[in-house]
């Protein structure tokens, strides 16, 4: 099975390393994807990157614009999405097809981030090394940060942003701009 990783060029160094770790651990082939536009071409009109005014943009052309191609290319995309963790999740069934006509699975939509813990606990696999540091969603570094109290786990990204998903899970994969 073909593994692909997105590498936006905002990840935190940790998951990147990580990254490495679990493909070494597991004995992966992993292909890392990354947007086309260099980073020195992915700012607003005040020259500021786009995740500071425009995250849905950043995201797409960082995120959904090359995972598409896979999608074309592919006939199933596995991903490992929870129902709990918000309501756009929630409404998603276990599989689904993607507007590139690629079925879309998602084998862990009803499981939940304890069942996911002991998951790796029986199996001695390695959690994200920031999870520990309090960041149980990780993204990208700019748009994440340390969950709070009794916070769901997503509103820990994009916070105060009034976003919740990339778009890799919504429609937001054939946006234009």
């Amino acid at each position: 099975i073909p593994i692909f990783f997105l590498n936006t060029g905002f990840l935190f160094p940790e998951t990147l390393v990580f990254k490495d770790e679990l493909s070494e651990l597991l004995d992966l082939k992993i292909t890392g994807l990354e947007s086309l536009i260099p980073k020195s071409q992915q700012l607003d009109q005040n020259g500021q990157l786009l995740f500071t005014s425009d995250p849905d943009y950043c995201c797409y052309l960082n995120k959904t614009q090359p995972l598409e191609p896979i999608l074309l290319s592919h006939d199933v995309w596995i991903n490992g999405i929870r129902a709990d963790q918000n309501t756009n999740r929630a409404q998603m069934k276990i599989e689904e097809k993607t507007p590139q006509g690629a079925l879309r699975y998602h084998p862990m939509l009803d499981w939940t981030s304890k069942e996911i813990f002991q998951y790796r606990k029986t199996y001695n696999l390695p959690a994200h090394p920031l999870d520990a540091k309090g960041y149980l969603s990780i993204g990208c570094e700019p748009c994440t940060r340390k969950m709070v109290g009794n916070d769901d786990e997503r509103t820990a990204r994009w916070f105060g942003m009034n976003k919740v998903e990339c778009g890799l899970h919504t429609d937001l994969i054939v946006k234009e701009k």
